[in-house]
């Protein structure tokens, strides 16, 4: 009888044909591991990128000398930074791709009302810093929404909080204290500008409301667990705009 030893963990299954009796090894745990190891290593990379960029982008706006090719690119790192969560997420495909389009779709009906009548977010304009605009909209503010989202929901995958309702109030809340440190940053750097240099009490109870709509449309998703990649974009935003007061 000939007889192989298994390796810990693995599936052994015996076997007996003929003349000859073996041991039959199947190893199903490394093929499990390999799509985790996968997913695993596309999220550090992602981890990387965005906290390298974010300091990069962080430095490039602080010194004068960086600080007008760093404006020119702005809309570029937001593109960047969606690739990045794409590259990351788990079981990427179709769901993920029709998450993105009804989020940027949403986003920029909500800004172009919003800019078109003054009655959701109070009264203000867009500069030029943000790139491209359709009808007085920079395009690159649904990609923007996408992201908030996104991070947002993901990070409240990580809690341990089961009430959908209440994981999406607290992303709401989250997103209305990061718009918070956005406002006067955003208003220096050109982005968008308030009639009467005032950001309105009504653009964060409409930035309230938003996030808990498209909050809800990320949990009807129903998105498998996905990594930190989401969370630390959130976090960098934090302390990028934070560190930029």
């Amino acid at each position: 009888m000939v007889q192989y030893r298994a390796a810990p963990g693995a599936n052994v299954q015996p076997y007996r044909g003929g003349i000859f009796s073996y041991t039959k090894i199947f190893n199903q745990n490394h093929d499990m591991e390999r799509p985790k190891n996968i997913i695993r290593r596309r999220n550090i990379i992602a981890v990387r990128l965005i906290i390298l960029f974010h300091a990069v982008g962080l430095v490039g706006l602080y010194l004068l000398v960086s600080k007008p090719l760093f404006l020119l690119l702005v809309p570029f790192h937001l593109l960047l930074m969606t690739v990045v969560l794409f590259f990351s997420h788990n079981q990427f495909g179709s769901k993920i791709i029709y998450f993105f389009v009804l989020l940027f779709f949403a986003g920029f009906a909500l800004e172009w009302i919003g800019v078109n009548t003054s009655q959701l977010f109070g009264s203000y304009t867009y500069g030029p810093t943000l790139g491209v605009s359709f009808s007085g909209i920079p395009l690159i503010m649904g990609i923007n929404w996408f992201l908030l989202i996104y991070s947002a929901g993901v990070s409240l995958q990580h809690s341990r909080i089961k009430s959908m309702w209440i994981r999406i109030i607290l992303g709401a809340l989250v997103l209305v204290m990061l718009d918070y440190f956005i406002e006067p940053v955003a208003i220096r750097l050109n982005y968008w500008h308030w009639a009467g240099n005032y950001v309105p009490v009504q653009n964060y109870g409409c930035w309230f409301i938003t996030s808990v709509a498209l909050l809800f449309v990320f949990e009807k998703f129903n998105f498998k667990k996905q990594g930190i990649a989401g969370p630390t974009l959130l976090v960098c935003q934090f302390i990028f705009f934070a560190a930029l007061q």
